[in-house]
């Protein structure tokens, strides 16, 4: 009994360490923003599509390369018809003249010499098997194996463009929901701090109500506040479960998981002065910009093939081949030279070629017009990082002046000089302050993400 007595005590107090150490495996996981993007970047449906999309143009370049080599082909035919397909009727008396057929009286037997006066009927290729193997290699194409291969290698390459530039949305949409998350998180910790001031008023409130010195209704405004503030935690918290959703499902997460939310927006907003030092834009490093290049390049080579189809071809073959239609064995070899002129193609060739010419201006004139633009988005994409930082740097010292009106308001309802719609006007002030800073630091953050997006930095 005293046994199972120190089993029960001992389990009792083992509980608590056991039930901590399982809650401790249960936390949930802190990502973040690199780790967030990483995570996108690799289980995005965006990104595996790229990805997808470079293996696919990868065997296309692969396939147009084998055009270099030899066309090889064999074929085999085997028939059985019901009648022979060559039949010949032959009367050998047309041919003996009298002096033939005296001399063949002489030497034949008379049975032979009498089937040689009667007509006669031959057959071929009732039946038969014919084989061959053959390798023809193109010697000119009009450059359009060249070229296709160009055409090919060029294709890879836009690929590789598309992934560079998926990699990089990924990534801007990523960042922009992380910030936004983090931008709830601050929010909270506002209304948290307005929380705290309301139960400070609600607590002098109550306190010269029972005194008989104040109305009930200065308790009622601070009530209707708490009310408020409430309701707009319920909304900021079902936000910040779509948000949380969103970012689980484009990052393709599994478990639980957080991010740092211990990290105060008003500490990153004191660092602000250093994503100052960026570079000069590098337009020739956009994705966007290659992919406008390649896009001439792409004309260019569809014109050159455009020409080379209706050019001469010529090519040449070796091949082996079998039959035994005269019902005999027969087996040869032979090389051969193909030339293919098109004459009648010239015809509407000539106004594709034209039209192939065409889109190759259209396209150069693209990438001077979208290149400007991208000048231009560059340009804009700076002005607002610096239109960013100001607003923060100026919510910044509204949420000085906000602190120093409510301590003033505060100060004043205690000394009786000020009433409580005052002093709960105030605290309004001072949250929207913290709000617009908040606001203003997410700002900044999406438009120094905007210009490495748009500068090539």
């Amino acid at each position: 009994m005293k046994r199972y007595y120190f089993l029960f005590v001992f389990s009792y107090l083992l509980f608590p360490f056991c039930g901590f150490s399982s809650l401790a495996l249960a936390q949930p996981s802190v990502l973040s923003l690199q780790q967030l993007k990483d995570s996108a970047l690799h289980n995005n449906i965006a990104m595996r599509s790229a990805r997808l999309d470079v293996e696919v143009a990868h065997e296309q370049r692969r396939e147009a390369f084998t055009n270099y080599f030899p066309n090889v082909s064999a074929t085999a035919l085997w028939f059985n018809a019901n009648k022979a397909m060559a039949k010949m009727d032959l009367d050998p008396s047309e041919f003996i003249t009298p002096e033939l057929g005296a001399t063949l009286a002489q030497t034949l037997p008379m049975e032979a010499l009498m089937a040689l006066q009667s007509p006669m009927t031959m057959t071929m290729m009732k039946n038969g098997a014919i084989a061959g193997l053959e390798a023809v290699i193109p010697i000119f194409a009009g450059g359009q194996i060249v070229n296709g291969n160009r055409l090919a290698r060029l294709g890879e390459e836009v690929s590789r463009l598309k992934l560079r530039l998926s990699e990089k949305d990924v990534e801007g949409q990523t960042e922009q929901y992380y910030w936004q998350l983090v931008s709830m998180y601050e929010k909270e910790r506002t209304l948290d701090a307005v929380d705290a001031l309301l139960a400070d008023a609600e607590k002098d409130a109550r306190t010269a109500v029972e005194a008989g010195v104040a109305l009930r209704n200065d308790l009622l405004q601070v009530q209707l506040r708490q009310n408020e503030i409430s309701s707009q935690r319920l909304k900021l918290h079902n936000g910040q479960q779509l948000v949380h959703l969103l970012l689980t499902q484009y990052c393709g997460l599994s478990g639980e998981w957080r991010i740092d939310s211990l990290t105060s927006v008003a500490m990153l907003s004191d660092d602000a002065a250093d994503n100052a030092m960026l570079g000069e834009p590098v337009i020739g490093q956009l994705p966007e910009y290659n992919l406008l290049q390649k896009g001439v390049e792409a004309a260019r080579l569809q014109y050159k093939m455009e020409v080379g189809k209706h050019m001469p071809s010529v090519a040449v073959g070796a091949g082996y081949n079998y039959h035994n239609l005269l019902d005999n064995n027969r087996s040869f070899g032979m090389v051969f030279a193909t030339a293919s002129v098109p004459i009648s193609d010239w015809w509407g060739g000539s106004h594709a070629i034209k039209r192939k010419k065409l889109e190759r201006l259209k396209a150069e004139q693209q990438l001077a017009d979208n290149t400007q633009l991208l000048n231009i988005r560059a340009q804009k994409a700076w002005n607002d990082v610096a239109e960013a930082r100001q607003q923060l740097l100026l919510a910044k010292k509204s949420i000085e002046q906000a602190d120093e009106n409510l301590r003033i308001h505060r100060d004043t309802y205690h000394a009786g000089t000020a009433t409580m719609n005052d002093l709960l006007q105030a605290q309004l002030l001072l949250q929207q302050a913290r709000d617009k800073h908040t606001d203003a630091f997410i700002a900044l953050q999406n438009a120094l993400l905007a210009y490495r997006q748009a500068s090539g930095i």
